[in-house]
């Protein structure tokens, strides 16, 4: 027994220490997580996340986000109980300075309710942005982007990227349309906002699961054109990444 759980803490430094995000490295961190588990070592997984999160106060990351999913999916009832214990919303634990409480959020991107999600995350952007519940347009002019605060801006983003193995978010939007040098159109085929070369319009021509291209989500209507995307890309918020 000793020897299998110095194996796995071996196993858990390497996975720790794969800091890339490209696709082999999803594949081997998923590979050494299981790996784990096969082993019956689950609870060093939960540790990882208790003492990251919980006693560091660490902001989680993606990897974390991976390892959330995996162990809540496990018919393991003493992991379950030590992971409601401890994460009982959720891996986030929100600050009282932000405007609008995140934990429906929080609650449908843990279960990857991707298309409520994105419902929710536009109807929080209109109310950051100073639109009522009455208003007649529930979506943004580019002057209303920099109203957005970037802490709440922020969040909204690492919920997405947190609980979509890094694939989702803003950022993530941004970070490919900046390796493609600002360019539109390499950008929608690439997260496939465009199909054929044509804009998908309706809901049920977008991608609503993990499957999705990286950046596919959350939606922004680009059917109105690219100032207000271009707008959200140069918000100060990612300035403090």
């Amino acid at each position: 027994m000793t020897d299998i759980i110095e194996k796995n803490q071996r196993i858990l430094k390497k996975l720790v220490n794969i800091k890339s995000r490209g696709f082999n490295s999803f594949n081997e961190q998923l590979k050494l997580i299981n790996q784990i588990i096969d082993d019956g070592s689950e609870d060093l997984l939960v540790d990882l996340l208790i003492k990251k999160c919980i006693f560091n106060k660490e902001s989680p990351d993606y990897l974390d986000g991976i390892i959330f999913e995996i162990l809540r999916k496990l018919d393991n009832q003493s992991v379950l109980n030590k992971l409601d214990n401890y994460f009982q919303d959720g891996l986030i634990e929100f600050q009282s300075s932000l405007i609008i409480d995140y934990q429906p959020l929080q609650d449908m991107l843990m279960l990857q309710s991707f298309k409520e999600a994105d419902k929710l995350t536009q109807s929080y952007l209109c109310k950051l942005a100073g639109l009522s519940d009455f208003s007649e347009r529930n979506w943004l002019y580019f002057t209303d982007i920099f109203m957005l605060p970037s802490e709440d801006l922020s969040t909204i983003d690492m919920l997405w990227r947190l609980y979509s193995r890094g694939k989702f978010g803003f950022s993530i939007q941004r970070k490919i349309w900046l390796s493609n040098k600002n360019n539109w159109e390499i950008f929608w085929n690439k997260i496939q906002w465009k199909d054929s070369g044509r804009p998908r319009r309706y809901p049920d021509d977008f991608i609503w699961n993990i499957n999705a291209p990286e950046g596919h989500l959350p939606l922004f209507n680009q059917l109105r054109g690219v100032q207000v995307l271009s707008a959200l890309f140069n918000h100060p918020a990612w300035d403090i990444e």
